[in-house]
């Protein structure tokens, strides 16, 4: 398992102005969509892709005299997932109303946690290479209600507002200014998407919206940052710029490339960098000012009025950690000493938990974890990526894969037929023992047969024989064509035995 005692501290991102260089400070704030059926405050639908304004009930539209009623499941979602990172559970908690105007926001407040969140400080530990990892600190985990959405290119007059994620319960995962550049921006995200799906409190999808990162971007002289850990004073750590609804990974590593750069010349320039929301554009490849940066104040946070704290108690986060999954980095670590899988490979394997529990079920199958290793990440994902499918919608069953591997493992078949048998059961299907049976192709292992080819096919080859004898590593020559003259079917340790017996080698 990862341990950031161990884990060597990678070197910060340093970028050369023109007049000296500057190190990058960067901290996270990840909008994650709890995976729930229902939102925070009310029973309607959190269901993605239906019709606008379909699944609103009366208190998401802020009808008069609606009041809202916390969802449970949603808060044992926010406490599985401070579990998952190592953070304190805040036994009390309660809500706030942030006001502020937008038209996809009927109530003209978002309820969210400013004073007292759900999850107090915790960790994740991202590798950065082989024995190379960063330590980011989580700052708190709080429980807010997602606001709509304004859609703009319906009508080149009017903008609509569907209210369908109106009160749709997010977590806001606030890191402190840990994360040293880039790469390792990139890594955080990856990685706390990671644990949020093998918790099940997120599906992660940037695509849908459900995983969105807000990314403070500021630069400073070496050194800087070391005197803001000893002191904790920001000050000394510039001034930060926020960039705003980042959900692509290739998008925040320019982004912030961008953002550091553009502050680095205002600084050299004698400029001043101001505290700013802004936004990427891809296309272009810049950031853009949106706003000036809001502070607490200015949302005139105060208590709602509507939700009592929230009061929890220990034996009820206790059986929330006694139901806890097994995580990554526990998972990797287990493939590693118990499977005795390469590292590469067990990261590959646990990257995602849809294919962590598919190998699994494999190795379950066949009882060999390298064999089943090397046919998942190789044959198996190989052709995934070729047909542009997932694990989810794979046409071979861990059974199926296992039953390959385990012919393979009893001599029955050899690995060339073991990959003709694996694309007759993608494209067909069935089972793997019986489509052996039933093709005739299962491996040759009568000695008298593989012993009488051998003969043959010596006798029929005098000058390669006598190249075999004065270069042994020639007889490999003698064993390909065997088991080319079988169909692939003769048994290859036994075929390389008879022929360097054969051969007086």
């Amino acid at each position: 398992m990862l341990d950031h005692l161990t884990l060597k501290t990678p070197e910060p991102k340093v970028i050369a102005g023109a007049k000296s260089d500057w190190e990058l400070v960067i901290g996270m704030e990840v909008h994650a969509q709890v995976s729930s059926n229902a939102k925070l405050f009310s029973g309607a639908s959190t269901a993605f892709g239906s019709e606008p304004n379909s699944n609103v009930a009366f208190v998401d539209a802020a009808m008069p005299g609606m009041l809202p009623v916390i969802n449970e499941f949603c808060v044992a979602q926010a406490v599985r997932t401070g579990l998952g990172l190592k953070a304190a559970i805040n036994l009390f908690s309660a809500f706030d109303r942030k006001n502020y105007f937008y038209p996809d926001l009927p109530q003209g407040y978002q309820i969210s946690q400013l004073y007292h969140p759900i999850v107090g400080e915790g960790e994740i530990l991202i590798e950065m290479g082989p024995g190379v990892g960063r330590r980011v600190r989580i700052e708190r985990i709080h429980l807010e209600q997602d606001a709509g959405k304004s859609i703009h290119d319906m009508d080149p007059n009017m903008s609509f507002v569907d209210l369908n994620r109106t009160g749709v319960a997010l977590m806001e995962i606030v890191s402190r200014p840990d994360i040293r550049g880039p790469e390792e921006a990139a890594a955080y995200v990856v990685k706390l998407r990671q644990i949020l799906r093998y918790l099940g409190t997120c599906d992660g999808n940037m695509q849908n919206g459900n995983l969105r990162c807000d990314v403070n971007v500021s630069v400073c002289k070496p050194g800087q940052y070391e005197k803001y850990q000893a002191t904790q004073d920001f000050s000394h750590l510039g001034t930060r710029c926020e960039l705003k609804n980042m959900n692509s990974m290739r998008f925040i590593q320019a982004a912030i490339d961008y953002e550091a750069r553009r502050q680095i010349a205002i600084l050299e320039d004698g400029g001043t960098v101001v505290q700013e929301t802004r936004l990427y554009d891809p296309d272009k490849n810049e950031t853009r000012s949106m706003r000036s940066k809001e502070e607490a104040h200015d949302y005139r946070y105060f208590p709602c009025p509507d939700l009592l704290p929230l009061e929890i108690e220990q034996a009820w986060v206790d059986d929330i950690a006694a139901a806890m999954p097994e995580l990554p980095d526990a998972k990797k670590a287990r493939f590693i000493e118990a499977l005795g899988l390469s590292d590469y490979d067990a990261g590959v394997l646990t990257a995602e938990v849809e294919n962590a529990d598919y190998f699994e079920a494999v190795v379950a199958a066949c009882g060999d974890g390298k064999l089943a290793a090397n046919w998942v990440i190789n044959e198996l994902f190989g052709r995934l990526k070729k047909d542009g499918a997932e694990i989810g919608t794979c046409p071979v069953s861990p059974a199926q894969l296992g039953g390959i591997i385990a012919l393979i493992k009893a001599g029955d078949i050899s690995g060339k037929i073991a990959k003709d048998l694996f694309e007759i059961v993608y494209t067909e299907g069935g089972d793997p023992a019986e489509i052996v049976v039933a093709r005739g192709m299962k491996q040759v292992t009568d000695l008298g047969a593989i012993e009488a080819a051998v003969d043959e096919i010596i006798a029929a080859n005098p000058a390669q024989v006598e190249k075999a004898k004065q270069n042994p590593k020639l007889a490999g020559w003698f064993t390909g064509q065997v088991i080319k003259a079988s169909g692939g079917k003769a048994n290859p340790a036994a075929v390389n035995e008879i022929v360097a017996k054969k051969l007086g080698l």
